[in-house]
């Protein structure tokens, strides 16, 4: 194999690498989905979190008691250039959450899984046309 032909392991291991993380997501979504537990909670403020280009984006903070009676207020993952009016403070909203850890939980409307299908899509993508790529020219030698 010619030294040229290394550089194709640059977008076969970011392929992989954004295929695991997307896989990843969507497995620990489905189980949060699957397994965990719904309560009604309400946004109690929103965390302002900046970028390095100096993009801003808010992270709701969502407050609910478990079926335990344990309060629990955590900031959501995902943030959003904007906050709509169903997130608004105050907003009474739906969160799920694993009953063995509450800090794995998540919002529902505000958590959405499409950046992990992106993440799978596109790793997928790379993987395979890398791959297919390498395996024809192996062929051609």
């Amino acid at each position: 194999m010619e030294r040229e032909w290394l550089f194709s392991l640059i977008p076969l291991v970011i392929g992989v690498s954004f295929l695991c993380a997307g896989v990843y997501g969507l497995r620990r979504a489905e189980a949060l989905r699957r397994t965990g537990v719904t309560a009604q909670g309400w946004i109690v403020r929103h965390d302002l979190r900046r970028d390095s280009e100096g993009g801003r984006y808010y992270h709701p903070v969502a407050a609910w008691t478990t079926g335990d009676g344990v309060a629990c207020r955590q900031a959501s993952r995902f943030g959003r250039d904007s906050v709509a009016g169903r997130f608004a403070v105050g907003a009474p909203v739906v969160v799920r959450y694993d009953s063995a850890d509450p800090s794995r939980f998540e919002i529902e409307g505000w958590d959405v899984t499409t950046v992990y299908r992106v993440f799978a899509i596109v790793g997928s993508l790379l993987t395979g046309g890398t791959s297919l790529a390498l395996l024809v020219r192996l062929l051609t030698l």
